[in-house]
């Protein structure tokens, strides 16, 4: 765990609604989008087995103001044989702190879920964005160097789990405890001239969850690349894949991630 989280550290990882390179691809940054505006996203996300594993993400994003933002989205998957409707989830996110200087800054947030998920339960992992109803709270922080942006995130989360979605033989977890280590540089440009230039920006996550009850963990690494255009139109591929665990039957323990998101700034009122 020690070489894991100092590899994490180490390897690197701009704009729309925050510097670039602050928007992770597998996590949330503790900065938020401009005031007043509405983001929309669609996601797919995967497994490379032949079986169709696959869960679409719709979602809109909403921001209230420079500090407070939410995020609604619905799950789509073939993933129990048939496409359809698997349940949504409301994220919310409010920075309560900002600490600004040269080419750099602090920022702080708390963060809560509530998730909705009709899917049966097949694995000891908590996952809230399509597999598992729950809730979840946490804090994450986020610092801006020149080009490198870091962030860490910590969070609880605790699954509700119905007797008829529960599996025999299958583990199942009543809370775990979630952690990511992120980082993220701008390519390019190399001199910022105007907004409408093209960013390319790589990033690099480690993101693991722990169960306190019996002390099962899993880490994973996830590198991925971004392109935004016009400082609206953002396109994420990622790829997660499992480095050290003992939490089987995760959906996604090797997936992949495609993005795209379209912002519209000064819309609400």
């Amino acid at each position: 765990m020690k070489y894991i989280l100092i590899t994490a550290v180490l390897l690197l990882t701009t704009g729309l609604y925050a510097q670039a390179q602050e928007l992770y691809v597998f996590t949330e940054p503790a900065s938020n989008m401009a005031a007043k505006s509405i983001g929309v996203r669609l996601t797919n996300e995967g497994i490379f087995d032949g079986k169709g594993m696959n869960r679409t993400i719709p979602e809109l994003m909403l921001s209230f103001n420079k500090n407070l933002m939410t995020h609604v989205q619905g799950f789509f998957s073939d993933m129990d044989g048939k496409y359809r409707l698997e349940g949504g989830s409301i994220y919310a996110k409010y920075r309560f702190l900002s600490v600004d200087g040269t080419q750099r800054h602090l920022r702080a947030a708390a963060f809560g879920r509530l998730s909705s998920s009709k899917r049966p339960v097949y694995t000891e992992d908590i996952n809230l964005e399509g597999d598992n109803s729950g809730v979840q709270g946490g804090i994450v922080v986020t610092e801006l160097l020149h080009k490198l942006a870091l962030s860490g995130t910590v969070a609880y989360n605790k699954a509700f789990v119905s007797d008829s979605r529960k599996r025999i033989g299958v583990p199942q977890a009543d809370q775990l405890i979630s952690y990511s280590l992120s980082s993220g540089y701008l390519v390019l440009p190399v001199v910022y001239k105007n907004y409408n230039q093209p960013n390319f920006n790589v990033y690099f996550e480690m993101l693991g969850k722990t169960n306190p009850e019996n002390g099962k963990t899993y880490v994973d690494f996830a590198p991925a690349i971004q392109t935004i255009i016009n400082s609206r139109t953002r396109i994420d591929l990622g790829y997660r894949f499992q480095v050290a665990g003992d939490i089987p039957g995760r959906y996604n323990r090797n997936m992949y991630l495609l993005r795209a998101e379209f912002n519209f700034f000064n819309v609400l009122k």
